[in-house]
C-alpha cells in the first residue's frame, strides 16, 4: 500500500479507516442494515460487532474467508481460538457426515461420548472423570456450582480481565449481567493480593477460577509462580482450584497445567475442541466428579438437551484424531516465531508496541512495560486497536478487534510471511503516527 496520508492523530486517522472500509463494503452494509430489523443491531454474538459495521462472511475454506462483496482474508480471528482446524477440515468433516447419516437427534447414550472422555481424560493431568456442556460458558458455571455443592461454601474469586463466557466476565471489575454468584475479585499476576484475601476469606471461599492464560483480557500469561502459590494457598484451606484452559489448553498438548506442572481440582474446556461444533467440558478429581453419578442416591443433576449432541461428539472425536501432539507442538513453535518476528519489527522502530501471549495465541498492545495485568492495558489510546484491525482487513489480514492473532492448522509460512508482511507496511505508513499517539512509558 503506498496511498499518502496527512492524519494528524489517531481518533482522525480512524475515522479515514473506517470510511474506507465502508466502501468497500457495501453488501456487507446493506445486510446489516436489513438483519437490524430483526436482531439489535443486526447481531447476536456481540463479540463479532464491530464499527462502521462488520463485514458479513460468504464462504470459508482452510485458513481463508470471503465476504459478500468480494474480499478476501487469511483468517488470523480463527473464531477466537475455536477454529484451530480451520475451516470444514476434511477428517472433522466426514465425521460430521456420517453422525448426520446414522441420525442425529437419539435421545440416548451413543458411543462417542466415551471414546472422547477417555481422550480427554488421557491428555489432561487433572481430568480423572469428565461431563459434557454445550460452551465453556456452561463449563464453567458448572464447575462452580459443582465448587459450592463440594465443599458447601458460597463464595468464589475470580481476577480482573478474567472471561469465562457471557455471565462470568470480569473486564475492570463484576458485571451486572454476570451470574451473581458472591465474589471476591483480585488481581492477576498479584500473588502477596491473592493469597492474603484467600486467606481471610477462606471460610466461605468454595473456589478460585483462573485462567493461565487470559485470552480476552488481551493473551496475558499468568506466572509459574502466581499459580503456584494460588496452587498452595487452596490445598491449605480445601478450596477447589479451577484452571479456565477453554482457550489456552491448544497452548500444549497437555494444556498449561501440562507445561507448568501444576494440577488444578478442575478443568473448564470448550472451543477448538469440538472441532467446530458446539462444545464444552467439565472435569477433575475424580471423588469432586461422583457428585453426578446418578448411581448414587444423593446424586446432583447435570441436564443439558444437547450435551452428548452425535454432531459435536462425532466432531470432537474426529478432531481428537487429527490432532496430535506433534501437530500442536508445531503450532505453538511457529505461533512463537510469528511473535518474535512481530515485535522485532516494531522494536527495530523504536515503537511502543509488542505482542504478547504464548504459542499460537497473541495479541497486539500499544504500549511499552510489562503487561501483566488487563490494567496495564487501559493506559493505550482506545484508537489505535480499532485503527489496526481496519488497517490490517485492508491488507486482507482477519483479526479480532482487539488486536488479537490465532494461528490454525492450516496456516502454512506463507501465511505467517504475508501478516508479517502487512504489519510491516502498516507501520510504515503509520509510524510515525503511532509514535505520536502512542508515546513511550516515561
Amino acid at each position: 500500500m503506498n496511498e499518502i496520508r496527512h492524519n494528524l492523530d489517531l481518533a482522525r486517522a480512524l475515522t479515514d479507516a473506517e470510511e474506507r472500509y465502508s466502501r468497500q463494503h457495501p453488501l456487507s452494509l446493506a445486510y446489516m442494515e436489513r438483519a437490524s430489523q430483526f436482531m439489535p443491531g443486526g447481531n447476536t454474538r456481540s463479540v463479532l460487532f464491530f464499527k462502521p459495521f462488520p463485514f458479513v462472511v460468504k464462504t470459508s475454506s482452510g485458513c481463508r474467508v470471503q465476504d459478500l462483496d468480494g474480499n478476501d482474508y487469511v483468517d488470523f480471528l480463527c473464531e477466537y481460538s475455536a477454529g484451530l482446524f480451520g475451516h470444514s477440515e476434511p477428517t472433522i468433516k466426514a465425521a460430521i457426515q456420517h453422525a448426520i447419516e446414522t441420525g442425529w437427534v437419539h435421545g440416548g447414550h451413543i458411543e462417542n461420548e466415551a471414546r472422547l472422555a477417555a481422550s480427554l481424560c488421557s491428555r489432561f493431568p487433572s481430568v480423572e472423570r469428565i461431563r459434557f456442556t454445550n460452551s465453556g460458558t456452561e463449563a464453567n458455571l458448572m464447575a462452580l456450582v459443582t465448587a459450592r455443592a463440594f465443599t458447601k461454601r458460597s463464595r468464589i474469586m475470580a481476577f480482573r480481565g478474567g472471561y469465562h463466557g457471557g455471565v462470568l466476565h470480569y473486564k475492570s471489575g463484576d458485571s451486572a449481567q454476570n451470574a451473581p454468584f458472591p465474589l471476591v475479585l483480585c488481581t492477576y499476576n498479584d500473588i502477596e493480593q491473592t493469597v492474603a484475601a484467600i486467606d481471610r476469606e477462606a471460610r466461605d471461599l468454595a473456589a478460585v477460577i483462573v485462567e493461565p492464560l487470559q485470552g480476552s483480557a488481551g493473551c496475558i500469561p499468568a506466572s509459574r509462580e502466581f499459580l503456584s502459590a494460588i496452587r498452595r494457598v487452596c490445598e491449605r484451606h480445601g478450596i477447589i482450584l479451577i484452571f479456565d484452559e477453554v482457550m489456552c489448553s491448544r497452548l500444549a498438548p497437555s494444556g498449561l497445567q501440562g507445561v507448568l506442572g501444576i494440577t488444578p481440582d478442575l478443568t473448564t474446556l470448550g472451543k477448538y475442541l469440538g472441532g467446530g461444533a458446539s462444545f464444552g467440558a467439565f472435569g477433575g478429581r475424580e471423588d469432586i466428579m461422583a457428585l453426578y453419578d446418578p448411581n448414587r442416591p444423593d446424586a446432583l443433576a447435570h441436564a443439558g438437551t444437547f450435551n452428548n449432541n452425535a454432531i459435536s461428539m462425532a466432531a470432537a472425536v474426529a478432531a481428537a484424531t487429527v490432532l496430535t501432539s506433534d501437530r500442536l507442538v508445531q503450532l505453538n513453535a511457529m505461533g512463537d516465531a510469528l511473535r518474535a518476528k512481530l515485535n522485532g519489527i516494531a522494536q527495530a522502530r523504536a515503537l511502543p508496541i509488542q505482542f504478547t501471549g504464548s504459542g499460537s495465541m497473541m495479541n497486539i498492545h500499544f504500549r511499552e512495560g510489562d503487561v501483566r495485568t488487563i490494567a496495564d492495558t487501559e493506559t493505550e489510546d482506545p484508537n489505535a486497536k480499532p485503527f489496526f484491525h481496519l488497517e490490517m482487513l485492508e491488507r486482507g489480514q482477519y483479526l479480532t478487534r482487539k488486536g488479537m492473532l490465532n494461528l490454525s492448522l492450516p496456516m502454512l509460512a506463507c501465511e505467517l510471511e504475508g501478516v508479517a508482511s502487512a504489519f510491516e507496511d502498516f507501520l510504515e505508513l503509520n509510524g510515525r503516527l503511532i509514535a505520536a499517539s502512542c508515546s513511550p512509558l516515561t
